[in-house]
C-alpha cells in the first residue's frame, strides 16, 4: 500500500508538467492562427500573473466577498492565481472569446487541482467581453487582452465597458509588453504601427485619468508593464 501511494504521489509533478506542456502547445498553435486576438506566443508567466492579481487581497471591509472578472483568460495561467486568492463567497467570470481556449478552461475547472477548488464559484464565457452585458458589477477586473493589437475604437469600447461594470472604488489591472512599439516601428507595416500608436493613445488617456500605479515585470517573457487603475468613488 505504501509503495503504491508513493508511486502515485511521485507522478503528480510529471502530470502537471504534461498538462503545462499541453496548454503551452495549445496557446502557441492558437497564437499562430489568431495572433491579433491572442497577442502573445506564450501564456503569462507567474510573476506577471501575481502582479495582475495584486488587488485580490485588498478588501473593504476585510471579510467582504469579491466579484471578479478576468477578460482574455486564455488557458488559465492567470486564472490559477485568481483561484488561489479566492475565498468561499467570491465569484469569478472567466471570459475568453477563443473557443479552443474557453473549452480548455472549462475542462480545467473540472480537472485542475487549483481551478477545480473554485469550480462552483466560476463561470466560463466563450464570447467577447463587451458581449457580457451591463447587468453585472465587479470589484476587480483583470484584463489580459492585447490592446496593442486592437484599433483605438476597440480599445475605447473595452475600457468604457470596464468602467461601466466596475464598482466605485474597484480596481482594474491590465498589461502591455515592453519594447513592442519600437520593434513595430522597425519591422511592422506602417499601417499596423500607426494602429498600435493610436490604441496606445487611448490606453494612456485612461491610465493618466484613473491610474494609481505602474509595475514593470522583467521576469516575464516578454517583459511587461502592468497598469493598475481605480474606479472613482461616486460623489
Amino acid at each position: 500500500m505504501a509503495a503504491t501511494q508513493f508511486s502515485s504521489e511521485s507522478t503528480r509533478p510529471e502530470q502537471r508538467l504534461r498538462e503545462a506542456g499541453r496548454d503551452a502547445g495549445l496557446f502557441v498553435r492558437q497564437a499562430l492562427r489568431t495572433f491579433r486576438a491572442t497577442g502573445a506566443i506564450l501564456p503569462s508567466g507567474s510573476s506577471l500573473a501575481t502582479t495582475l492579481c495584486r488587488f485580490l487581497d485588498e478588501r473593504h471591509p476585510p471579510d467582504a466577498p469579491l466579484s471578479i472578472l478576468e477578460a482574455g483568460a486564455g488557458t488559465g495561467a492567470v486564472s490559477r492565481v485568481i483561484a488561489a486568492h479566492m475565498r468561499k463567497d467570491d465569484t469569478v467570470d472567466f471570459v475568453e472569446s477563443n473557443p479552443e481556449f474557453a473549452g480548455r478552461l472549462a475542462e480545467l475547472l473540472e480537472t485542475d487541482p487549483e481551478l477545480s477548488r473554485v469550480a462552483d464559484q466560476a463561470t466560463v464565457h466563450a464570447e467577447l467581453v463587451t458581449e457580457l452585458g451591463t447587468d453585472r458589477r465587479y470589484d476587480v477586473i483583470i484584463s489580459g487582452l492585447p490592446f496593442s493589437n486592437f484599433t483605438a475604437a476597440e480599445v475605447r469600447e473595452i475600457l468604457e465597458y470596464y468602467s461601466t461594470v466596475l464598482r466605485p472604488g474597484g480596481h482594474l489591472s491590465l498589461f502591455g509588453y515592453l519594447y513592442t512599439k519600437p520593434v513595430k516601428a522597425v519591422v511592422a507595416p506602417r499601417e499596423k504601427y500607426l494602429r498600435q500608436v493610436r490604441a496606445n493613445w487611448v490606453l494612456e488617456e485612461w491610465v493618466n485619468s484613473y491610474g494609481i500605479d505602474t509595475e514593470r515585470v522583467l521576469a516575464n517573457v516578454p517583459p511587461a508593464w502592468v497598469y493598475h487603475l481605480r474606479q472613482p468613488e461616486r460623489g
